[in-house]
Order: structure tokens, then C-alpha cells, then sequence
């Protein structure tokens, strides 16, 4: 038996995202890992970087963990539903946007892959979406996740639920413009 690559995207982002937090420091990360903290940076070559950059930075092993479980347990699937090309897509989109929407809302900077994740799993509710019909079960988690997310703002922490409500948003938002296509 072999071992195979078999979601590239995935896997590499996943591969990235373990190498910035193993091999940086908490200096670096604030400096290259972090989205752009205000839209009046767009001269600055970092401030492009940075709106997709942020996705790989993590502060520490467990925000890692906790994003990578779902990434890596969702991410395949979606990536041999949609393709390899599509899925990259997605995920710059939903990190371009998340930061930018960022920016402009709020002063403070984001960091992880906690809009990817909640992405990626908004989306694979569409999984097996039929033309006209809306999935119960995009329904349920839809519900539960907004309301979860909806909750966690009232508690003081250093989560950023819009990014995982941004996410969440570009991923439904995606399903329900490929299933229209169909």
C-alpha cells in the first residue's frame, strides 16, 4: 500500500499552516501571518500578502488543531466534488474578502483558518444539492452555526466570529450559486 496526496490544496495549505506555526516566531507572524489591520496600507506590497497570508498563521498548536480537524475532514471531499482549481478559488475568495471586510468594519487584525473552515463546511451542506431544493441539512447547520456564532459574541475572547460568519457566508453563498448552475 501507498500513500497518496490526494487533496492537494488541502493538504498543502494544511502542510503551510503546520511549517508557520513550527518555524515562527510570535514577532513574524504578527509582522507577515496577520490580515492588514486598515485599507489605507494599499501601497505597501505586505498589505497583499497579508490579505491572504493570515489564513496560515495560527496562534498556537490548539487554534491549529481545531481548524485543521475540520479542514482536513471536510476539504477533500469538497476538493474531489468541485476540483482542485475551484476549491483554491473559494478559499482565496473567502479570505480576500474576510480580510477586507475586515479592515474596513474593525482596528484589529485576523489570524487562522477559522473562515476557511466554517467555509468549508457551509458548503458541503451543498454537496448533494438538487436543482430548486434547498438541503434540510443545510438548513440545521446553517441555524446552528449562526446561532452558535450569534452567542459567541456576547462573551469577551479573542475570536473573531465575523471571520467564521464571513466564511460561513462565501460558503453558502458559492453552494447556492453552483447548484443554480446546474
Amino acid at each position: 500500500m501507498r500513500i497518496k496526496y490526494n487533496s492537494p490544496v488541502i493538504l498543502t495549505y494544511a502542510i503551510i499552516s503546520i511549517c508557520v506555526l513550527a518555524f515562527t516566531s510570535n514577532g513574524i507572524l504578527a509582522k507577515y501571518f496577520s490580515s492588514p489591520r486598515h485599507l489605507s496600507s494599499f501601497l505597501n506590497p505586505y498589505f497583499y500578502f497579508k490579505l491572504v497570508s493570515y489564513i496560515a498563521g495560527h496562534a498556537n498548536w490548539n487554534h491549529l488543531i481545531g481548524n485543521m480537524m475540520i479542514i482536513l475532514l471536510v476539504g477533500p471531499l469538497l476538493e474531489e466534488k468541485y476540483g482542485s482549481v475551484k476549491l483554491f478559488e473559494m478559499i482565496l475568495i473567502t479570505a480576500i474578502s474576510t480580510a477586507l471586510l475586515n479592515a474596513f468594519l474593525f482596528s484589529n487584525s485576523l489570524i487562522g483558518g477559522s473562515g476557511i473552515a466554517f467555509m468549508l463546511i457551509l458548503l458541503s451542506s451543498f454537496s448533494n444539492i438538487r436543482s430548486r431544493e434547498i438541503p434540510l441539512t443545510f438548513i440545521i447547520i446553517a441555524v446552528l452555526y449562526i446561532g452558535s456564532e450569534v452567542l459567541s459574541i456576547l462573551k469577551i475572547d479573542r475570536v473573531s466570529q465575523f471571520s467564521h460568519l464571513a466564511g460561513g457566508f462565501i460558503g453558502a453563498s458559492y453552494g447556492f450559486v453552483r447548484s443554480v448552475g446546474r
